[in-house]
């Protein structure tokens, strides 16, 4: 963890499987793939899937609880997630108005934020594109140009307005994330309004218009937590996916400029900021007086990158 480069094996940011995207033009192939006995359904409900294993927050192994499509208790939005040896991997995307029903004997319902550290690169690289789409389809039923409702096409990955015959495919917001340090190393976290009082975590906001990635670090951190970044001290080390709705944060390390002015919280996003040492991260976690956020967040990982090694799971908010 203490070395310079990228973040690898971001807890959203993995996937083994072939998206096979030159597929999603072939209706008829598709189709053919809910009659196969050997496809694979991920079922999103609610935000939550089927899984097996793990009943904590603590990444314990937990695995996708897969159902055939005869299997598949409702109808919903069918999307083609990958392709592996032949076997089709499906999302079925279930309204949300749909009324909840017993998860099959041997599984439970799931949401990703609770079992995402504990998926292996596979299934996680299933449920993340899983769970995005699910937000977009649910939060966009109508064509954006004329309001006419729209029809899943291309395999779930798009949308197409019957009327004026337009498609829209979803989009992800992109955002940074930023653990700020100062001339004696020490982290600057942040807690936002609507957080408990012991969790605080990195800064971040969306990406405006006219905007660069860079440009977004610089007034982000001014707006929220009034100090003044040095541009050239910016580094990129990763991004992850955040399906939350639908966000891509591309994670940074920055140092405040000299002569920077000092630290003070916005007092409408962000209620508190902080400079943490790291015997003082370390003091506080272990006694509870601070929570970070958890394994799943690139904040996590950015925290952790600056700390120099992974952190103990008990440090993490529930």
């Amino acid at each position: 963890m203490s070395d310079k480069g990228l973040l690898n094996s971001l807890t959203l940011a993995r996937g083994t499987l072939d998206r096979a995207a030159e597929r999603r033009d072939d209706a008829e192939w598709f189709d053919s793939v809910w009659e196969w006995p050997t496809t694979r359904v991920v079922i999103v409900h609610q935000g939550r899937t089927l899984v097996r294993g793990g009943t904590d927050l603590a990444g314990a192994p937990v695995e996708l609880a897969f159902l055939t499509p005869v299997l598949a208790p409702v109808d919903g939005v069918r999307v083609l997630l990958a392709v592996e040896d032949e076997v089709a991997h499906v999302a079925l995307l279930v309204d949300h108005a749909v009324q909840p029903w017993d998860a099959p004997e041997g599984s439970r319902w799931a949401g990703l934020r609770e079992v995402g550290a504990g998926l292996g690169d596979r299934d996680a690289g299933l449920l993340v594109p899983a769970v995005a789409l699910a937000n977009w389809h649910g939060g966009h039923p109508r064509c954006p140009r004329c309001g006419e409702a729209s029809v899943p096409s291309q395999a779930g990955w798009s949308r197409t307005c019957p009327a004026d015959s337009s498609m829209h495919f979803p989009r992800s917001d992109p955002a940074v994330i930023v653990l700020v340090s100062d001339d004696d190393d020490r982290a600057l976290l942040g807690r936002r309004v609507d957080w408990p009082p012991e969790l605080f975590s990195t800064l971040a906001g969306f990406v405006e218009a006219g905007e660069s990635a860079e440009m977004t670090v610089l007034r982000e951190i001014s707006e929220e937590a009034g100090v003044d970044i040095d541009p050239s001290s910016l580094r990129y080390l990763g991004s992850q996916p955040w399906p939350f709705p639908a966000s891509l944060m591309l994670g940074y390390r920055a140092a405040v400029a000299a002569g920077s002015r000092v630290a003070e919280p916005d007092g409408v996003e962000i209620v508190e900021v902080r400079w943490f040492t790291r015997d003082e991260m370390r003091a506080g976690c272990e006694d509870g007086s601070l929570r970070i956020p958890s394994q799943i967040s690139i904040a996590r990982r950015l925290i952790e990158h600056w700390y120099g090694s992974a952190l103990p799971d008990s440090w993490s908010n529930s």
